[in-house]
């Protein structure tokens, strides 16, 4: 009788034991339980059963001269004739921070290359980078630097600048930048793309592609690596934290990753439209730029080969059909000599060719590895 009591009572510790081990991990977890999988549930649980986003359309809607504080800054740096009298099929508006000199030049002596892209490929492409403001506590420090930019500039003639803040908070003033630049100094390009300064962009094989679908006549187009049904971030050491204040909906409207998307002219024209009349304070650029989309009732399309916020494997089957890549820096000029190598299509020509590509790509997409960068099934399409 002793003996079972004693068991009884040892059973009942180890169960007291397991349940408090449990709890704790509970506890350990529950922040990024309730960060992650809660957050995710609530946002497609508001995409797909209340399927509407016209309060958020309503709630962000502002008088004009609202909305006009958050473009009307002065230019300090200005090129209005850039696309004058030419006929320009891509406006690429390159988003870059006052210091990336060096990120600039490597764009321009690679896919930047205007002069490349005019004699080679036999298009015009405008490039030009979109800067705010460098502001230190030395104001002295400040000036020299500016000085430095309108060198640059001087020097090349493709810089776009206004007199705001240059910060991660401000990108979506960036993001205004660049569609009112296009509608008044460019709204003639047939489209329109937006990238990071640390984007790969694979320019021929992008032209080809825009040049297919400007022989069709294609409209209320926006490509790119579309997030479907994201939600806001409310951890506030998160870098993307978005406040309730900032943005009450648990979802955010679908929208392609910032570092690298292509629309055609007539989207660029209604998204100017729309940010007439939208509160720009939420400063995540690419989740705003999905916000006017959906006021006008476009909806962005997945390409298999925009990259999302990883490098795409190096591989000349991949670089067939590479649109664009994310993270490069110091890699840009070796990348863009072996993307752009004639050899690339002759790896892949052929019957054994293609099967060799198919088998190449399906073994390098399909591995977590790159799982930021082209989707598996991007290995069985062509």
């Amino acid at each position: 009788m002793i003996l079972n009591n004693r068991r009884i009572r040892k059973c009942k510790l180890v169960k007291f034991m397991t349940s408090c081990l449990l709890l704790s991990v509970v506890m350990i977890c529950w922040e990024h339980l309730d960060s992650v999988v809660v957050s995710h549930v609530k946002s497609y649980s508001f995409r797909y059963l209340v399927n509407s986003f016209s309060y958020i359309n309503r709630s962000l809607t502002i008088p004009r001269e609202q909305a006009r504080s958050f473009s009307d800054f002065p230019y300090l740096l200005d090129h209005p004739d850039k696309c004058t009298g030419e006929d320009v099929l891509l406006l690429v508006f390159v988003k870059s921070f006052p210091e990336n000199t060096e990120r600039r030049n490597a764009i321009r002596s690679t896919w930047g290359n205007e002069t490349y892209i005019q004699n080679t490929l036999g298009v015009t492409v405008k490039v030009v980078f979109a800067l705010g403001s460098l502001r230190t506590k030395r104001q002295n420090s400040s000036g020299r630097f500016q000085k430095l930019l309108v060198k640059e500039d001087r020097l090349h003639g493709d810089l776009i600048q206004k007199n705001f803040l240059d910060s991660f908070h401000n990108l979506t003033l960036k993001l205004l930048l660049q569609f009112h630049w296009m509608h008044s100094r460019c709204a003639h390009a047939r489209f329109f793309m937006t990238a990071d300064d640390d984007v790969f962009v694979h320019m021929p094989n992008l032209v080809a592609y825009l040049q297919e679908l400007s022989s069709r006549g294609v409209t209320d187009f926006w490509v790119g690596r579309v997030h479907v049904g994201a939600p806001p971030i409310r951890k506030k050491d998160s870098k993307y934290y978005v406040s309730y204040e900032m943005y009450q909906w648990s979802s955010y409207p679908d929208y392609t990753a910032g570092a690298g998307y292509v629309i055609s002219s007539d989207v660029a024209n209604k998204i100017y439209h729309a940010t007439l009349t939208l509160n720009a304070s939420i400063y995540i650029d690419d989740v705003f730029m999905g916000i006017c989309a959906n006021a006008v009732n476009v909806s962005p399309q997945t390409h298999n080969y925009f990259s999302g916020e990883g490098k795409a494997p190096y591989h000349p089957c991949i670089y067939e059909q590479m649109m664009t890549s994310h993270g490069h820096v110091e890699d840009i000029h070796e990348l863009w000599r072996a993307a752009t190598h004639p050899e690339v299509k002759q790896s892949s020509s052929g019957l054994f060719g293609r099967l060799y590509c198919a088998a190449v790509r399906t073994f390098l997409l399909c591995t977590p590895r790159f799982a930021d960068t082209y989707p598996c099934k991007a290995a069985f399409l062509k």
